[in-house]
Formats: C-alpha cells, structure tokens, sequence
C-alpha cells in the first residue's frame, strides 16, 4: 500500500537527502509537476522530518500565504461552510486538530457515516433487532468506512497540492500546514487501520466494500500510467457513483444482514430504491464538485464536464437530475402500501424538491463562492435523504 502513495517519488532516500535534490529533473517530472511547490518541499523536509511553520498574514478579507520565494492569496470567504479556515500550524495545539478536520473533508465524512447508519436500519425487520449486537456492527462498518474515507480524500489531496493551491487553497496540505510528508503518513496510517478492522471483524461484505473503495479511490487520484481518473468526467463520475451509490447501499447492507444478523440476502424494496436514487445523487454530486473548480481544472488540465460545457449547462443539469429523482420518489412513495411511509416519503421529497428549486434560482453563477455555498447545500439535501431512506416500506 505504501507503494501506492510513494511509488511516483523514487526512492525512499528521498526523504532523507538534503533540499537540492528536489529540483531534480525526477522530482520535477513526479506527481507534483508545478516547479512553483519545489521550495516549499524544501523547506518542509530535513533529515528529521522536521516541517518549519507556515505564516499567515491576514489583510482585510485575504490570507497570504508566503513561502520561499512563493506567494499565494487565499479567499477568506472561498472555504467550505463545514470546514474552518487555515491557521499558523501548531503540531500540538489546537490548529493541528483543525488542520486535520480540513484534511478529512468533513462533508464526506458525515455523508458516510450517515449512509451507513441510515442502510444498515433498512436491515431491521423488527425492534428487538435494534439490540447491542446491531450498534455494534454499525459502529464496525462506519469506523472502518470513515478511515478508508480519509485515505480516499487523503490521497486525492496529496496528488492535488497545486490544483487545490488555486481551487481550494484552504487545504492544510496546499496551505503548506501539513507536509507531504505528513499527509502521507496519515493517508498510508488510516489506510492500514481500515483493513485491519475489517480483517479483524472478519465480515466479508465489509472487506469487499473497503477493497473496492480502495482500489476506485487510488485510481481515481494516484498519478500512475493509465490511472488517475479523475482526468476523464466520466470515468470519475463512474468512480464516485460505484463508492457512494452501489457500494454503500449493498455492501454495508449485507455486512448487517449475513454478517450480524445472520440472514441470507435479501434485496428488498426499499434498498433497491435507495440504490436507484443515490445513483442520481452520486452522479449530481461527482458533476456539481467541479462546477466550483473550473479554473484549477482548466489550467492543469482536466477534462471534467464543468471545462467541457461551462458552468452554467452543468449547473442546471444536476439541479434537473435532482428533481427528476425527487418527482420519481414521490411516486414510489406515493405506491407505498402502509399510510405512515406514503405520507413521510411523499410530503419529504416534495418539500426538499421545493427548496432544491428555490435554492437553485437564487444562486449566482458569476461567484465561486455562490456556487461552493450551493454545493454545500447539495451535500445537505444528500444528508436528508438518508433521514427518508428507512422509512422507504
């Protein structure tokens, strides 16, 4: 697994050698091409692995950021609402945690861990099956998914210092808070404690969902020949739709039913449907995050539909996808045979399919940060459909 996050870098004396062999023509040609990165890697890296800190100075709305002969601005208002803004890095203090909480990518946590939660109730057919042995398992599949998670936005980071230094400059790694050196430490740790737990627990839906997660995540990202993905939209769309839309749904679903219930699968209604509309969700999800990222995806290079179509196509594509599900939804709901379920699935959808649609014409397409906030919001109506998704009978 090291091999995955290192193997573009040479040797491992790399770390260990003095700060001109970093622009060397092999650096140079690595995963990280921007010559503009080569000082900050200099300084970030000793014998010791020892990581000088980084001065912000704030001026009015803006953060500049200065290295060696390396400036950057950074938006104060471009950060994500769940996530804070970048500080003077304090390994032992409390910018340490926050720098780690960015690196995490909250969103995507809290999407996980509530997706898995919210699967894993539609395994229950009865309320004695609500005993410690289920929070147990749950709590097994979601430490497990959520250190697999922070690999994947992990590494994703770590081959994006220079795209994220102009998408999302608030990153601890493309702030200069974490070294390279540091992020991968955390990737390859979190990595290794995923499979161990579940080798440990010893459920096979669970290995499969960590092993497929795994292998999309590195591909996705990983600068390797044929690989990072992400270069080619439909492909990472592809990526993401197979992690958050089938996987999540079936794997974690079995991991409940065969491995803690000790039931034979089951493919019911309501995992069907949450597969089909997290389809539609992950496919909105994986087309609206570049909308927000245009300029970095055009000046590295990639191809995603946003560079392809322009911002504005791409943005009321998704917000019609999203609605298209939300209309089908009310009619599943609505076909629904007990009275409870017809009424939560029906009077849920359309209310959020409503404030989608009034969301979606008060956003200006003009300001990056108009359409991060909305993207957000996305992520907020991804959270609620999970809170409808056991309700699905």
């Amino acid at each position: 697994m090291e091999s995955l996050v290192f193997g573009s870098f040479g040797s491992p004396s790399l770390f260990l050698t003095g700060g001109n062999y970093w622009r060397s023509n092999a650096v140079k040609s690595g995963p990280f091409p921007s010559c503009s990165s080569l000082d900050i890697l200099e300084r970030c890296y000793s014998v010791r692995f020892q990581c000088h800190h980084v001065k912000h100075h704030f001026r009015s709305s803006e953060k500049i950021f200065q290295g060696k002969g390396t400036k950057v601005s950074v938006n104060a208002s471009s950060g994500h609402p769940l996530e804070s803004e970048p500080g003077t890095f304090d390994p032992n203090g409390k910018n340490a945690l926050d720098a780690f909480y960015r690196f995490s990518r909250p969103h995507t946590i809290i999407g996980t861990a509530l997706s898995i939660v919210s699967v894993s109730l539609l395994a229950v057919e009865k309320i004695s099956d609500l005993s410690p042995i289920f929070f147990t398992g749950v709590f097994q599949a979601i430490a497990a998914a959520l250190m697999m998670n922070i690999y994947i936005v992990g590494l994703n980071q770590l081959y994006d210092i220079e795209i994220d230094k102009v998408n999302k400059p608030y990153l601890p790694l493309a702030s200069g808070e974490f070294s390279v050196a540091t992020g991968a430490m955390i990737v390859i740790s979190f990595s290794i404690m995923s499979f161990w737990l579940g080798w440990f627990v010893g459920s096979w839906p669970l290995i499969l969902a960590l092993s497929i997660s795994f292998i999309l995540g590195t591909a996705y990202s990983i600068n390797l020949p044929l690989l990072r993905w992400k270069r080619f939209a439909l492909i990472a769309a592809m990526c993401i739709l197979a992690v958050r839309a089938v996987i999540v749904q079936l794997a974690f679903y079995l991991h409940m039913q065969i491995h803690v219930f000790k039931r034979p699968p089951l493919f019911s209604r309501a995992l069907i449907f949450a597969t089909a509309f997290m389809s539609f969700f992950s496919v909105v999800i994986a087309l609206f995050k570049d909308i927000p990222d245009i300029d970095g995806d055009m000046t590295f290079g990639i191809q995603s539909f946003t560079v392809r179509l322009g911002q504005k196509r791409v943005f009321w594509i998704c917000i019609s996808l999203l609605e298209i599900a939300y209309g089908v939804s009310t009619l599943v709901g609505g076909a629904s045979l007990l009275g409870w379920s017809k009424y939560i699935m029906v009077l849920g959808h359309s209310i959020l399919a409503l404030v989608l649609w009034n969301r979606a014409n008060s956003v200006d397409l003009k300001s990056k940060v108009a359409i991060t906030s909305c993207y957000m919001f996305i992520w907020k109506l991804f959270y609620a459909e999970y809170l409808l998704i056991p309700f699905i009978r």
